[in-house]
């Protein structure tokens, strides 16, 4: 056995120990409020509860959730009246006040310890998008933004999921070229009007896009407009899919 081998396999012997060592010291805590859970990275029993997680039945575009069985096929009024600039979109969980203190603390209050856990939730929830992509690409925040928060939340979402199912993962090819004011209180149409023209694919990587299948991970789907105009940006320089896959949803009446 060569040097390396031999301290692999210790490694892997003493990582059990260490991480017993650890969770002994520093118990693991719920993601959302804090309580003491078995693992790292999990919701306690009240927390789990409390989320909505999404799934079948749904739209087969859009993800939007339907109260009954339907065929898989089946689309929602939305998509049948006007398809979405994407191909499909899926999503984790409801976005509702038991499930919006996730979102705010991993992207306002430097929640990022949940990102490995929302990693691993996104990649079951998009277990069927991740299997017919080439590429993944985070929605891009502007530079003024994120110099303000440090961090773009679904740059650290992207990056996990690609950790966790080794597709590759371009950050930057993305990037936001007008710095929107913020979306929370807009209408529908008004949220269109302000993100439209304001993404674009960084100048001489268009090649990197032609022709690839894309999976562009959000935090937040509410109407669609942001990921819309991506989508419409990366058909622009040939990609022959866009798929979408977020962190949570907006669910409203249609």
């Amino acid at each position: 056995m060569g040097i390396a081998s031999a301290a692999s396999a210790g490694w892997a012997r003493l990582r059990p120990v260490l991480c017993g060592v650890r969770d002994a010291l520093l118990p693991p805590r719920c993601i959302a409020c804090g309580a003491t859970v078995e693992a790292g990275g999990a919701l306690c029993a009240a927390c789990w509860s409390q989320v909505t997680f999404l799934g079948a039945p749904q739209c087969a575009c859009c993800g939007y959730p339907f109260e009954f069985a339907a065929p898989d096929a089946s689309l929602c009024a939305a998509c049948t009246a006007q398809p979405p600039a994407y191909d499909r979109a899926r999503s984790v969980f409801r976005y509702q006040p038991e499930s919006r203190a996730l979102i705010l603390r991993f992207k306002h209050a430097d929640g990022t310890h949940a990102a490995p856990a929302y990693g691993s939730w996104l990649s079951r929830a998009g277990a069927e998008l991740l299997a017919d992509c080439d590429l993944i690409l985070p929605v891009p925040l502007h530079r003024w933004r994120l110099f303000r928060r440090r961090y773009n939340q679904s740059a650290l979402l992207a990056q996990a999921v690609g950790r966790m199912t080794g597709r590759a993962i371009a950050v930057d090819l993305l990037v936001r070229r007008r710095n929107t004011p913020s979306q929370g209180r807009m209408s529908a149409l008004a949220r269109r009007r302000n993100v439209r023209a304001a993404f674009a694919v960084r100048p001489g990587r268009a090649g990197a896009i032609a022709g690839r299948k894309i999976l562009l991970i959000d935090d937040v789907l509410t109407t669609g407009a942001t990921v819309e105009e991506c989508a419409r940006v990366l058909r622009r320089c040939g990609a022959v899919r866009v798929d979408v896959l977020t962190l949570a949803r907006v669910v409203r009446p249609q």
